[in-house]
């Protein structure tokens, strides 16, 4: 039987399997760190999930803005403002001057809670031993309206227990709840415009951002680029697509908030439709920017689907109020579109506000759809030569 004569034949050693074993995983390292997009989401994404779930998961409710309208302007009534604002609660936003001014706060999205005192709230709870507060809380986020108006009623609650310790009549401070735009507190009220944000922002990227990079990887968006027709053109078709589909997802989900879960529009349905369309396009306008900075179709659908679901759904507002979130991270979720449409999908649907109410959003959603949309294709120039 003759010898063998080849590496593969013949038993290695343990110093040279040690060798061949280091050369694989030099060889692994190497083509890990080569790929920036692998090293990006092995990396960094871990530190964004521990900064996103740790800072914006948050079911406490802090820094509430409030109003109050005193007309009484006595020592109990600045006392008991005084001690909502001792806390890490609430933050005293504007007195108000009059009735009219409370749908005002609201409807401009000030506050979210107004502080109503009865007229000579003093002299009654002197003389009569009781006295009424009004807390009027904006209904449309119901989880939140509970937890302010709860943490108002404890906090006047114990200033009512200091006055029976001082006092010799059994005074009584009675808190009346109020909810606007949602008084029996319906959840679907809060969440659909958050889902509706969500998956039209999803579907719009994911979907655009795959379909150009697979003509990347498959290296046909050369041979496209090099057609008689523009390169804006080849690239804008290929998201008209999935505008009209989009289109049609809306109709969808309005028609199931509105005929089965009973979520009124109580606003302008045109100026609904009108940005939405917006939104879609700023949606669109993401997908390709994300198609311009990778070459592959699995790259596209990690950063479009994990990347961009996370920051919507913790900072956009869909589940958690961004005030409770520390400065930063509020800074970070004003670049999100998918907060301003949210913000605008309620101001319409459930709060029943027009075009007026909503121009922020509209000018903040425009902003991003020009600067998206310039910014992808100078970068789709620069990759493709």
């Amino acid at each position: 039987m003759s010898k063998p004569d080849t590496m593969t034949e013949r038993k290695m050693t343990p110093g040279e399997n040690w060798r061949f074993f280091m050369a694989f995983v030099r060889k692994e390292f190497h083509h890990i760190f080569r790929d920036k997009m692998t090293m990006l989401i092995l990396l960094v994404m871990p530190i964004l999930m521990l900064v996103l779930f740790g800072y914006a998961l948050n079911t406490e409710v802090k820094n509430s803005r409030f109003a109050v309208y005193d007309p009484s302007h006595d020592d109990v009534t600045r006392e008991i403002v005084e001690k909502l604002q001792i806390n890490n609660y609430f933050i005293l936003h504007k007195m108000l001057k009059s009735p009219a001014e409370v749908d005002e706060v609201f409807k401009s999205g000030e506050v979210a809670m107004v502080v109503v005192f009865s007229e000579n709230f003093y002299e009654n709870l002197l003389h009569g031993g009781h006295a009424q507060i009004q807390l009027i809380a904006d209904g449309s986020d119901p989880n939140t309206a509970s937890t302010i108006t709860t943490y108002a009623s404890t906090i006047i609650g114990n200033y009512q227990q200091e006055l029976l310790k001082v006092g010799k009549i059994p005074y009584q401070i009675t808190p009346e709840l109020k909810l606007l735009y949602n008084p029996s507190m319906v959840a679907a009220y809060n969440f659909v415009p958050g889902v509706m944000g969500m998956i039209i922002l999803l579907i719009c990227a994911m979907m655009t951002s795959i379909s150009i990079a697979r003509e990347k990887e498959n290296g046909t968006m050369e041979i496209l680029l090099v057609s008689p027709m523009k390169p804006l053109y080849v690239i804008l078709s290929k998201a008209v697509p999935y505008f009209f589909l989009s289109i049609v997802n809306l109709l969808t989900i309005l028609a199931m908030a509105v005929f089965v879960m009973g979520v009124p529009i109580a606003g302008s349905f045109f100026w609904l439709i009108l940005i939405s369309l917006l939104y879609i396009f700023v949606s669109l306008a993401l997908g390709l920017l994300i198609s311009s900075i990778v070459s592959t179709q699995m790259a596209a659908m990690m950063i479009s689907a994990m990347g961009l679901m996370m920051p919507v759904m913790l900072l956009s507002g869909m589940l958690f109020p961004t005030e409770n979130m520390p400065v930063f991270l509020q800074i970070v979720s004003d670049v999100i579109p998918a907060k301003w449409y949210i913000l605008a999908v309620k101001k319409i649907m459930i709060k029943g506000l027009g075009a007026e109410a909503i121009i922020k959003e509209l000018i903040v959603l425009g902003v991003m759809a020009v600067a998206l949309i310039t910014v992808s294709l100078r970068k789709f120039k620069i990759r493709l030569e």
